[in-house]
C-alpha cells in the first residue's frame, strides 16, 4: 500500500484560491498556493500584491489511499479536485520541487530576469491581453524586456514582453 504523500490539483472558484487554501488547510490536508508579488498601479499609487502563480488553482498534498480526498469537492472555495478515472490525478514531484527551487526566502516565486530563464526555457504569460499563453523564451532585450516565441494562428510569432510579465511554466 502506498503510504507515501503525493501532491494533486484542486480547482477553485474564480479568485477563491486564498479561501479554499485556508479551508483544506483547516481539514487537516497539506495545501501549497504558488504565488509571486505583482506591483500594481492604480490612482498615482504602486502597491505590490501577492497574486496566485496558477489563477483558480493550487495544490493539495495527501496519500490518497489514507485521505478521505472527496470531502475536497465540498469544501469552501474549491470548485473540483482533478481527477482521472474517478481518481485523484497526481502531480509529478519535480513540478512541485521546480516551483520550490524558484521561490525566495519568503515563500514567493521570483519570476522574471531572476529566475534564470534560458533560451529555449517554456514560460507563460502572466498579466496583459496575451495572459496564460504558453511560449518560448528566446533571448534577453532592452531593458527589462524579453525576446519570446508564440504560436498564434498556427505559427510561431517572435514577440517581445516585459521580463515581469513570464513565468516558467513548468
Amino acid at each position: 500500500m502506498n503510504d507515501k504523500k503525493r501532491w494533486f490539483v484542486v480547482r477553485t472558484h474564480p479568485n477563491g484560491e486564498f479561501k479554499a487554501l485556508a479551508h483544506i488547510l483547516r481539514q487537516g490536508f497539506d495545501g501549497y498556493l504558488p504565488r509571486y508579488i505583482k506591483r500594481r498601479r492604480h490612482a498615482r499609487k504602486t502597491e505590490n500584491v501577492q497574486k496566485p502563480l496558477f489563477p483558480g488553482y493550487l495544490f493539495v498534498g495527501m496519500d490518497p489511499e489514507r485521505a478521505r480526498w472527496r470531502v475536497l469537492n465540498s469544501t469552501v472555495g474549491v470548485s473540483e479536485l482533478i481527477c482521472h478515472s474517478g481518481q485523484p490525478a497526481a502531480v509529478p514531484d519535480e513540478v512541485i520541487d521546480d516551483i520550490r527551487r524558484h521561490e525566495d526566502e519568503s515563500g514567493y516565486v521570483i519570476l522574471g530576469e531572476h529566475a534564470g530563464l534560458q533560451k529555449g526555457d517554456r514560460v507563460r504569460i502572466t498579466e496583459g491581453s496575451l495572459s496564460d499563453q504558453v511560449g518560448i523564451f528566446d533571448a534577453p532585450s532592452d531593458q527589462q524586456r524579453v525576446f519570446m516565441l508564440l504560436d498564434l494562428l498556427g505559427r510561431q510569432v517572435r514577440i517581445k514582453m516585459p521580463i515581469g510579465a513570464l513565468a516558467p511554466a513548468g
